[in-house]
C-alpha cells in the first residue's frame, strides 16, 4: 500500500476549517402579510495492473456481458489512451474528461458536468447556473470552447447535452494552437468523433422539479460504409419550472443609519423550454497515407415561454422616490435558431501534415415581453413591451501545418497556423412605453462587424526522457464597428502580441513524478456589446424629466475600452498512481493590465438636458490574482488493503485577487470566489447489477467590493447529487438521478453608498434578492439497439 503524502491532506483539513469561519451570509426578511404568496479518449477507469489489459466499463456504465458460450462472434476494437495518460503525456497542462465521468451522473446539460471539475463553477443557485467560470473567472477571462472554435456570442453552454460530448479539455494555461484569449484558462467541448466501434443508443429521460416535469430523448448512430465513416445524433428536451423570489431593499442615512425607505417584492414565475439538437460528423477516408475530408453539420434550436407576477408591499416610502407599483404580472417569449456547418481537410505533403478548413454559421434570435404595472386600486401604473430580433451570420477559416523534426530521442513537433473569422450582426429592436414608441430618435437598427485574424507557431519538443519543452508565439487582432446609437460608427482596434512557454520535468521517468511550468502571456477583449449599441434607459426615470439616481443607471457603450493584458506562471507537481489514479497541487499567478470593469458615473448625455448617471465599462487599472488547485483521483483499495473498490475523487481551490484602484478589503476580480470543493465517490456493489455514487459541491459566500462604495455578497452553495444504475444486461440499463438533494435557499446582497442631491444625504441602499432551490429528479432508461 503507498503511502498519501502530507501535502495532499493538509490543505483539506485548512478548507474544512474555512468552512467553520465563514462570516454569516444575506438572509431574505420573512415576507409581509399584505404580500401574497409567490402565485476523442477512452473512458476514465483506474483498474490493477494485472487487469490493465481488459477493456474496462467506469462504474456509471453497465457492466460487460459474461461469455454465454463457444461460437459467438467476438468483436475487437482497439483503444485509445486514457483520459489520465493523455493527461500525463502533454507537455502543456491539461485535464481530461472522458465518456466515462461525463456520463456517470446521467446530467442534463454539460454545465452540471463541469461544475465538479476541479476549479470550475457556475454562477447563480443550483440547477440555474449560467457560464462556466475557471478559477472563479468569468465574463470572458474564460476561453470557452466547441471541437476547438470559439462559441458564438449568446450561446449557453446549458443548450448541449452531455450525450453529445466526447471528452472535455481543461487547459489552465494558454498555448499559441487553442488561443491566448484564456487569462483563467481554456474549456475546450469535444463532440462525437468519428465511428470506433458500431453504435446505436437511445436514451429517454423523463424528471420532476419542485412539481413541474421535464422529458428528454437521445440517439446516436456510429457505422461506416466503404470509406465513409459516419456519427448522427439526435437530442430533444422539454421542461416546465415553476419559481419563486423575494427581493427586500432599505435605504438608510448612511451617516445616521435611520432608516428612510423599506420594501419587499415577492414574484411567482413559471416558464416553459424546448431544445433540440442535431449533429452528424461526416468523414471520408481519401488513399492510405491517411487524408480525409471532414463534413460536420449541425443544428440547435430552442424555445422559451414564460409569465410572472409580482406583488410590492411598501412599508415605509418618501416623496421623493418615484411611484411604485403595488403588483404586476408580465410574460416573455424567446426562440432561437442556429444552424452550422464545419469542413475540415487533411492531407500529407511530403513530411507535412496539412490541414485547412473552416467553419460558417448563421443564427436568429427574437425575444417579445410584456409587463403591465398596477396601482391598489387596479388602474395602471405604466406599461413596457420590448420586441427585438437578432441575426449574426459567421465565417471562420484555418489553416494549419504540422510535421516532426528531430530524431535519436530528440523529437520537434512543429505546428505552424492562421486563422480569418468574420462576423456580422444585426439587430433590430422596438420599445413601447404605455403603448407609445420609447426612445425613437436611437433607431430601431443596430449593426455590429467584428473581423479577426490570428497567425500561430509552436513547437513541443522532447528533450530526453526527462524533460520537454512546449514554446509558441501568437498573434490575434480585432477590428469592431458599430453602430452607438447616436448616428455614429466608432471602430476599435487591438492586437496582441502572446508568447507562451510550458516545460515538463520528470525527475525519475520510472516513478510517474512530474514537475509543470508554464510562463504565458494571455488577454481578455472587449465584448462587442460593451464598446458599442444602442443606450438603455432606466424606465423610472424619464431623460425628459429630470436626472436619475446611481442605483437606478442608464446604461451604455464605451469605444475607448482596451483589452486587458495578463502575464501569468503556473508550477504544478503530478503524481500518477500504479494501477491509475492521480495526486496534483497547482501554483497560479496572474498580473492583469487595463481591468475592465462596469462603473456608473454621472455624465452630460446627448439623450437628456440634465446630468444622468451612466453604468459603462470602462479600464479601472491593474489586478492580480493567484491561487492553490488540489486535486486526488484513486480507489480506496489502492490506500487500504482488503477495502471495496470504492473510486474516490476530491478536489479543493483556494483564491484570491485584489484590484488595484478598488480600496479593500474584498476588492476582488470580477466576483471571484475564495475557494471552491468537490467530493465524490462511486462503488459498483459485488453480486448486484447495481452502480451508486454521489457528490458535494462546495463554494463559499465570498463579498467583493466592486467600487469603494458597492459590494456584492452571494450565499454559500452546497449541492449534494447522487445517482444510481441498474444493470439489466450490457444493453439496458435504468439511472436514477437526484441533483441538489438537500436544497437550499439562495440569495444575493447588495450594498451601494451614494448621494442623493434630492434628500442632501449619502443614502446606503441594500439589497437581498433570492429564494427557495429545488431538487430535480431524474429517470432514465438507457439503451444499446
Amino acid at each position: 500500500m503507498q503511502s498519501c503524502p502530507l501535502w495532499a491532506w493538509g490543505p483539506l483539513w485548512a478548507a474544512t476549517a474555512t468552512l467553520a469561519q465563514t462570516p454569516p451570509e444575506p438572509r431574505l426578511a420573512a415576507p409581509a402579510a399584505s404580500a401574497p404568496a409567490a402565485a476523442p479518449a477512452a473512458p476514465v477507469r483506474t483498474v490493477p495492473p494485472a487487469a490493465a489489459s481488459a477493456p474496462s466499463a467506469g462504474p456509471g456504465t453497465a457492466p460487460p456481458a459474461l461469455p454465454a458460450g463457444a461460437g459467438q462472434q467476438v468483436e475487437i476494437t482497439g483503444g485509445r489512451e486514457s483520459s489520465i495518460e493523455q493527461r500525463r503525456q502533454s507537455t502543456a497542462a491539461k485535464i481530461v474528461i472522458g465518456r466515462d465521468e461525463i456520463e456517470k451522473f446521467g446530467d442534463a446539460t454539460v454545465g452540471e458536468v463541469l461544475r465538479r471539475l476541479p476549479g470550475i463553477t457556475t454562477p447563480g443557485a443550483p440547477g440555474r447556473g449560467g457560464a462556466p467560470r475557471m478559477r472563479g473567472l468569468g465574463g470572458g477571462f474564460t476561453q470557452l470552447l466547441i471541437d476547438g472554435q470559439r462559441v458564438p456570442p449568446g450561446f449557453a453552454v446549458e443548450s448541449l447535452t452531455p450525450e453529445q460530448i466526447e471528452r472535455i479539455e481543461v487547459l489552465r494555461a494558454p498555448t499559441a494552437e487553442t488561443g491566448a484569449r484564456a487569462i483563467a484558462g481554456t474549456i475546450n467541448i469535444i463532440t462525437r468523433e468519428g465511428y470506433r466501434r458500431r453504435l446505436n443508443e437511445l436514451r429517454i429521460s423523463t424528471g420532476v422539479e419542485n412539481g413541474r416535469p421535464s422529458l428528454g430523448g437521445f440517439w446516436s448512430h456510429n457505422d461506416n460504409a466503404g470509406n465513409l465513416t459516419y456519427t448522427l445524433s439526435a437530442g430533444l428536451f422539454a421542461n416546465r419550472r415553476l419559481s419563486t423570489n423575494q427581493t427586500d431593499t432599505q435605504v438608510t442615512d448612511a451617516d445616521s443609519g435611520a432608516l428612510l425607505e423599506d420594501r419587499s417584492s415577492a414574484s411567482t414565475s413559471q416558464g416553459r423550454n424546448q431544445n433540440l439538437n442535431l449533429n452528424a460528423r461526416l468523414q471520408w477516408r481519401l488513399g492510405e497515407a491517411g487524408d480525409s475530408l471532414t463534413l460536420t453539420p449541425g443544428l440547435f434550436a430552442s424555445r422559451n415561454e414564460g409569465q410572472y407576477r409580482f406583488d410590492v408591499d411598501e412599508r415605509l416610502r418618501r416623496p421623493i422616490t418615484p411611484e411604485l407599483p403595488d403588483r404586476g404580472s408580465g410574460g416573455n417569449e424567446n426562440s432561437f435558431v442556429g444552424p452550422r456547418l464545419m469542413l475540415q481537410y487533411r492531407q500529407r505533403v511530403g513530411d507535412w501534415r496539412l490541414e485547412g478548413g473552416g467553419t460558417g454559421r448563421t443564427s436568429r434570435a427574437r425575444a417579445h415581453s410584456t409587463r403591465e404595472e398596477l396601482r391598489a386600486d387596479g388602474s395602471v401604473l405604466r406599461t413596457q413591451e420590448d420586441t427585438s430580433q437578432t441575426r449574426e451570420r459567421a465565417l471562420n477559416l484555418n489553416a494549419k501545418g504540422s510535421r516532426l523534426l528531430g530524431g535519436d530521442g530528440s523529437e520537434h513537433s512543429l505546428v505552424l497556423g492562421a486563422e480569418a473569422e468574420a462576423t456580422r450582426r444585426d439587430d433590430t429592436r422596438s420599445t413601447l412605453q404605455d403603448g407609445q414608441p420609447w426612445l425613437t430618435e436611437y433607431g430601431d437598427n443596430f449593426e455590429a462587424s467584428v473581423m479577426r485574424l490570428a497567425t500561430y507557431a509552436q513547437d513541443e519538443w522532447n528533450l530526453d526522457p526527462k524533460w520537454a519543452v512546449h514554446a509558441g508565439l501568437r498573434w490575434e487582432g480585432i477590428t469592431t464597428q458599430g453602430d452607438d446609437g447616436l448616428g455614429n460608427r466608432p471602430v476599435n482596434r487591438n492586437s496582441v502580441w502572446s508568447p507562451l512557454v510550458h516545460l515538463l520535468w520528470k525527475p525519475d521517468p520510472k516513478t510517474r513524478d512530474q514537475v509543470r511550468l508554464s510562463l504565458t502571456r494571455s488577454w481578455r477583449a472587449p465584448a462587442t456589446a460593451t464598446l458599442i449599441g444602442r443606450p438603455t434607459i432606466t424606465r423610472l426615470y424619464d431623460p425628459a424629466l429630470g436626472s436619475n439616481v446611481e442605483t437606478s443607471p442608464d446604461v451604455a457603450g464605451n469605444p475607448e475600452l482596451q483589452p486587458e493584458l495578463a502575464t501569468g506562471v503556473d508550477l504544478a507537481f503530478e503524481r500518477y498512481l500504479d494501477g491509475g489514479g492521480i495526486l496534483s497541487a497547482n501554483l497560479f499567478h496572474r498580473r492583469i493590465s487595463d481591468v475592465m470593469r462596469a462603473l456608473t458615473l454621472l455624465e452630460e448625455v446627448p439623450w437628456s438636458p440634465y446630468p444622468r448617471w451612466v453604468r459603462r465599462t470602462r479600464n479601472i487599472g491593474s489586478a492580480t490574482t493567484e491561487g492553490l488547485e488540489l486535486e486526488a483521483k484513486f480507489r480506496l483499495d489502492q490506500w487500504l488493503a482488503d477495502t471495496p473498490p470504492v473510486e474516490l475523487r476530491a478536489n479543493v481551490s483556494l483564491y484570491r485577487s485584489q484590484v488595484d484602484s478598488v480600496p479593500g478589503p474584498d476588492n476582488r476580480l470580477d466576483e471571484q470566489a475564495k475557494a471552491t470543493a468537490n467530493l465524490g465517490a462511486d462503488y459498483r456493489l459485488r453480486g448486484l447489477p447495481l452502480t451508486l455514487g454521489g457528490n458535494v459541491n462546495w463554494v463559499p459566500a465570498t463579498t467583493t467590493r466592486l467600487a469603494a462604495d458597492q459590494t456584492t455578497r452571494p450565499t454559500t452553495k452546497r449541492q449534494w447529487d447522487a445517482y444510481a444504475l441498474w444493470a439489466f444486461s450490457p444493453e439496458v440499463g435504468l439511472r436514477l438521478m437526484a441533483n441538489n438533494l438537500l436544497p437550499r435557499a439562495y440569495a444575493t446582497e447588495n450594498l451601494n453608498d451614494s448621494d442623493n442631491p434630492a434628500s442632501g444625504l449619502v443614502e446606503r441602499t441594500r439589497v437581498v434578492s433570492g429564494g427557495p432551490t429545488y431538487t430535480n429528479w431524474q429517470l432514465r432508461l438507457e439503451l444499446k439497439l
